[in-house]
């Protein structure tokens, strides 16, 4: 632990780091910077300072209750054993690396937050420093992981309407909203966001946007800043958005699907070996880990009541416990790009993945399982090649947890993702969820996605 005056020496530095990054802001016409975290229910919370105060808040951080890791996503509040009521206070700091000024919303900058306690010390329930870590122990063990999250919205009109309502991926919606898109595209190149492509997804109003890869982190905090810079071009042009996992009782929802790829000592895990599709023995053993703790992963990366509408069969969901070669419903999607380039775009796709989870969580358990794993023979199950739904039920797959409940108690009993949370955070997000699915047992499907679409 740091000494007093070591301590003040930090807080001294980073101070000084940040009158550097207001100076430019301000040279930049910035007037207040955002300073957000994630939730344990998903939801983007924020912090906002004056330029002027970006200093103080680099170097001693801003004021916040720890009670918002029992926030449920109706901002009504639970307790945990460790965390809740109104009792206490933390710290939030900026990240000065990751300062963006944010090209939809003139005179704003955003930048994600850590969350410390007022000693200075990591939060033991922040979610950005748990990714942080778990990414410098694979860092530590020869792994670099990238990753990227494929954003998926319903574009909507003030109404609640569908403001797209051309075909499923089809131009005519791309024509409909073409200058809506033409901003977007606009404002994420001013941030510095590399976007590979967007286009029209398969229910009314559905888009999606595909980033490039990058660290753990990174891909958590750009797609924090996606889903803001979608939201505030949104506006700007009279239209609403929703991230959650269903917008329509039974329709095709909203995913929030992570591509993951590996390298070990510079070599390619998941292209260029003897193991099928080209896996390497670590890169085999990677997804062999991921399958095997699907079931806890699930319950961070579709964490939600109305991510249970979502995970159903046959609508691309991937509900099945399954891996597949290039197979849109298996849960572990292998994809080994095009020749030529399969040393550098073979990826893992994680499919359950939807709006309702912590990017932050979800990326520190992928990390954490790759990392555990890859060292070790792990054998791969045979993949499904197809629709795990149409087998013969005595061959079907075992479905991802199907209620809150069940998911918590995968969750609960995973050594590995459990170990990785720890007692307070562990206890405080199966909080969430258990409260969340009280708050809403007995509600209907509509009820369910009337409660929750614009949370998101």
């Amino acid at each position: 632990m740091a000494t007093a005056s070591g301590n003040d020496a930090s807080m001294d530095d980073a101070a000084r780091a940040g009158r550097i990054a207001a100076a430019e802001l301000t040279s930049r016409d910035v007037h207040a910077v955002a300073l957000t975290w994630v939730d344990n229910a998903g939801v983007t919370r924020v912090k906002t300072v004056p330029v002027h105060r970006l200093a103080h808040a680099a170097g001693w951080g801003v004021g916040m209750s720890p009670v918002f890791d029992v926030f449920l996503v109706d901002d009504s509040v639970t307790t945990s054993e460790h965390v809740g009521g109104p009792a206490g206070d933390l710290r939030l700091f900026p990240d000065l690396d990751r300062v963006t000024v944010l090209a939809a919303q003139p005179h704003w900058a955003w930048a994600p937050a850590d969350r410390r306690t007022q000693d200075g010390e990591p939060w033991p329930c922040c979610q950005r420093t748990l990714a942080r870590t778990a990414a410098a122990r694979a860092a530590a063990l020869g792994l670099e992981l990238r990753m990227a999250f494929e954003v998926e919205w319903y574009l909507a009109t003030a109404d609640g309407g569908p403001a797209a309502t051309g075909p499923a991926y089809g131009m005519t919606r791309v024509v409909e909203v073409a200058a809506y898109l033409d901003d977007l595209f606009q404002a994420l190149a001013a941030q510095d966001v590399p976007v590979e492509q967007i286009h029209p997804e398969y229910s009314p109003g559905q888009f999606e946007v595909s980033v490039a890869a990058a660290d753990p982190v990174l891909a958590a905090d750009r797609t924090v800043l996606v889903r803001q810079t979608v939201r505030a071009v949104s506006q700007r042009h009279g239209l609403r958005v929703s991230f959650a996992p269903v917008v329509s009782a039974g329709q095709v929802g909203n995913g929030h699907h992570l591509h993951v790829s590996a390298r070990r000592d510079g070599q390619a895990l998941f292209s260029g070996g003897d193991r099928p599709h080209g896996l390497r023995p670590a890169g085999e053993a990677a997804m062999a880990g991921l399958l095997r703790r699907l079931p806890a992963l699930a319950a961070l990366a579709s964490p939600g009541v109305a991510s249970r509408l979502r995970l159903e069969p046959q609508r691309w969901a991937a509900p099945y416990r399954c891996w597949g070669h290039e197979n849109r419903e298996a849960a572990l999607r292998l994809v080994t790009g095009s020749p030529g380039e399969r040393d550098r775009a073979a990826n893992v796709e994680v499919k359950c993945c939807d709006g309702a989870a912590n990017p932050y969580l979800v990326v520190a358990a992928v990390t954490e399982i790759v990392a555990a794993s890859c060292g070790h023979d792990l054998r791969l199950p045979a993949e499904v090649p197809g629709d795990p739904a149409l087998l013969p039920e005595d061959r079907r797959p075992e479905r991802l947890p199907e209620t809150a409940v069940a998911a918590v108690a995968a969750l609960r009993a995973d050594d590995l993702l459990a170990g990785l949370l720890g007692p307070a955070l562990l206890e405080a997000y199966c909080a969430v969820r258990l409260a969340e699915a009280d708050r809403f047992a007995g509600a209907t499907p509509q009820e369910i996605v009337e409660a929750t679409r614009w949370r998101y």
